[in-house]
């Protein structure tokens, strides 16, 4: 793995107030959350400099879904690497078509013991995938995104200008890693 050509990503959600809309209500409900959400796809390299974020989308969108219909797949440089968590299922083919490679921690079968390269290539991933959890931290940080923040439904159209502009003073703050 090619620590310069990595892409780790997840998704950040953000609640907001009930739509009146029926219909708005059943795209924004997040199973997940078990709310009404905006759900954003962000990107990182593994010093912690983010490098891409969705625009807001429902969060009932899947994360295969906001992979695909974010412009994320588009962006992305050939033979690099993108690292996810378990939750992004079925991504790999997606990224196959692009000529990039998913990273994500060996599955874990009941009753196998797993092997000593496995158990290093586990804590190796680990160690990189923390970061974006960092960087959503300190991007929970701001008022406006904070995990116990739940924005009026006035908000939600600027949301994306919001979000862009955290992530911006984010990139501007000292590294993540010490």
């Amino acid at each position: 793995m090619d620590t310069t050509k990595l892409s780790i990503i997840d998704c950040l959600e953000i609640e907001i107030e009930q739509p009146s809309n029926s219909v708005h209500q059943a795209l924004t409900w997040s199973n997940y959350k078990k709310t009404n959400t905006l759900k954003y796809l962000i990107s990182s390299t593994p010093d912690g400099i983010i490098n891409f974020i969705s625009e807001g989308f429902g969060g009932r969108i899947t994360d295969k879904e906001i992979v695909e219909a974010s412009n994320y797949l588009n962006i992305l440089p050939p033979n690099c690497d993108v690292m996810a968590d378990r939750g992004f299922k079925g991504i790999g083919g997606l990224l196959n078509k692009k000529n990039c490679n998913l990273i994500r921690p060996p599955s874990i079968q009941t009753g196998i013991q797993s092997t000593k390269q496995e158990v290093k290539e586990s804590k190796r991933i680990a160690s990189l995938q923390i970061h974006i959890e960092r960087v959503i931290r300190r991007l929970r940080e701001f008022a406006i995104l904070d995990k116990h923040t739940c924005l009026h439904h006035e908000l939600v159209p600027k949301v994306d200008y919001f979000i862009t502009i955290v992530c911006g003073i984010v990139n501007l703050q000292g590294p993540l890693i010490k």
